[in-house]
């Protein structure tokens, strides 16, 4: 492999990762529970996680209504 196919596979994993938190976010601002979340695969999971984390967090703050 070189240097180019093995960057495009790390930016292909990090923007699945980087998709599944903001799917995530999303879920969490719209009051969806964690166990709504899609991904089986641990590092998507994850990702999608903390992304609904982050979006009860400040959603609890009251950032968001």
């Amino acid at each position: 492999m070189d240097l180019y196919e093995e960057l495009t596979m790390k930016r292909q994993k990090r923007d699945r990762l980087e998709r599944a938190q903001s799917q995530g976010y999303k879920a969490g601002l719209n009051g969806r529970s964690q166990e709504a979340c899609p991904y089986q695969q641990i590092d998507a999971r994850s990702y999608w996680l903390g992304g609904w984390r982050d979006a009860r967090d400040e959603k609890q703050s009251g950032l968001y209504k």
